[in-house]
């Protein structure tokens, strides 16, 4: 099998979705057996006692699918042997999350792991030496000596992509979901451009995950927990380093930044704002994009709805930059398919800068005072101005009640249980609240501790 097809793709695909989801119940079992049971928690938005360990189950899809069809994915021998490393360092990964989610193992001991596998797969050649730019052409990174700037890059970047994944894995399905939709869509895109091994090992992802999301879909009955959030992460890795990184195409390097944008500006946002605070980068808030849709009165459903929908988006985006014949990438372009790629392109751009008013990462003091005029018609404008600079300040949010969000609180009372606490919790502290607005001195908000 010195090239794999799509058709081999499929076959792999395939068999880890059926390998991880025959596989969870048998990790749900060892998780009760050892007391690896998530208790539900203020950070966290289940409510029930879940078992950890579904990291298992996908790494047992993927090594399985992965030792089928991988290791002979190569011609040469020593480049059969990058694959052995690729999966020898996803046992190691998850081993870490495993141990990480029994013991919660110190931030510096997870990041000595993650550093571990990720020298792993450099070590067997997953590295990047070049990297193709727009406008800018080819870029050589120096890689000789102690100068040998692409494998350092290289796990610099992977271990990013670790952290980036397990920060996201905060709701029940949304990792799993989104790792599903990007692995799919490089696998396309990799056999797109000649490269049928990283194809190959990006369906797999995309199937291992899909597997485990059967049990992870809210209401999940499963979660990956630290194991199953760094394997993907460091498959997503991989496959962002082999499938697009390493070619010559142009575009290449573009359409993992725009697959990988939610989850990657979610980590972003949440990583500035603790910088701004002065808080520990590792310490876990409430601030990530699921949490600040609870807290504006979206279900889990409904949350993972819309970052679905936003994925998907970007995918599309993604798609039809590689695939729409708007350019001969030689500087010529044809005007009606160059019109079909800005026109998706606007509306990815359209419903990106929804989500963000949606979620309200970006404060605008006029549109605050919009919402809160339409939510509550017979406010004052003293009580519109006090309550805009209690959000401007402090991020708190006015719960979203309408005919449509009830019906989705209804489907989980997860969300809707949230929102009433953080109208109760403003009803409570009104008068402490004005007080700080009338000496104009409002504090800057503290990050809820824990996982």
């Amino acid at each position: 099998m010195v090239h794999p097809t799509e058709l081999d793709a499929l076959y792999a695909f395939l068999l880890a979705a059926v390998l991880t989801a025959l596989m969870t119940p048998f990790t749900m079992r060892l998780a009760r057996a050892l007391g690896m049971i998530d208790e539900p928690r203020e950070r966290g938005l289940s409510e029930r006692p879940t078992p950890l360990l579904g990291g298992l189950a996908i790494l047992a899809g993927a090594l399985v699918a992965g030792l089928i069809w991988l290791p002979a994915g190569y011609a040469r021998e020593h480049q059969g042997e990058l694959w052995h490393g690729v999966l020898l360092a996803a046992v190691a990964i998850t081993l870490v999350g495993a141990l990480d989610d029994r013991f919660d193992l110190h931030p510096a001991l997870k990041l000595a792991g993650q550093t571990l596998a990720a020298v792993i797969v450099v070590h067997y050649g997953v590295a990047v030496k070049a990297i193709t730019l727009p406008f800018a052409g080819r870029l050589a990174f120096p890689n000789t000596g102690p100068a040998d700037a692409g494998p350092i890059l290289t796990v610099i970047g992977l271990v990013v992509m670790m952290n980036v994944v397990n920060f996201s894995d905060g709701v029940d399905g949304l990792a799993a979901g989104v790792c599903v939709i990007i692995a799919a869509t490089m696998a396309i895109i990799a056999f797109d451009l000649n490269r049928q091994q990283p194809g190959v090992l990006a369906a797999i992802t995309a199937g291992a995950a899909l597997g485990f999301l059967f049990y992870n879909f809210p209401p999940a009955s499963s979660f990956m927990g630290d194991a199953g959030a760094n394997l993907l992460g460091l498959l997503m890795g991989v496959i962002t380093v082999e499938a697009a990184v390493k070619t010559a195409a142009v575009v290449s390097f573009v359409l993992p930044l725009i697959l990988l944008a939610v989850p990657f500006l979610d980590t972003t946002f949440v990583v500035l704002k603790r910088l701004k605070y002065r808080q520990p980068v590792y310490r876990p808030d409430t601030e990530h994009f699921h949490h600040r849709m609870a807290r504006i009165g979206f279900s889990s459903r409904r949350t993972i709805a819309y970052l679905y929908a936003w994925t998907l988006m970007l995918a599309g985006l993604a798609l039809a930059l590689r695939f729409l014949p708007y350019s001969d990438h030689k500087g010529h372009f044809n005007t009606g398919w160059t019109l079909v790629v800005l026109a998706i392109g606007l509306l990815v751009a359209a419903a990106s800068v929804y989500l963000v008013y949606v979620l309200e990462i970006l404060k605008f003091r006029r549109l605050d005072a919009i919402r809160l005029r339409r939510l509550r018609p017979h406010i004052s404008p003293a009580e519109i101005e006090m309550d805009v600079l209690e959000h401007l300040e402090t991020g708190e949010f006015e719960a979203v009640s309408n005919a449509g969000d009830a019906r989705g609180d209804a489907r989980d009372d997860v969300g809707a249980r949230r929102a009433e606490q953080r109208i109760g919790e403003r009803q409570v502290d009104q008068q402490r609240v004005g007080a700080q607005h009338e000496r104009a001195g409002a504090q800057a908000p503290v990050a809820a501790d824990g996982r």
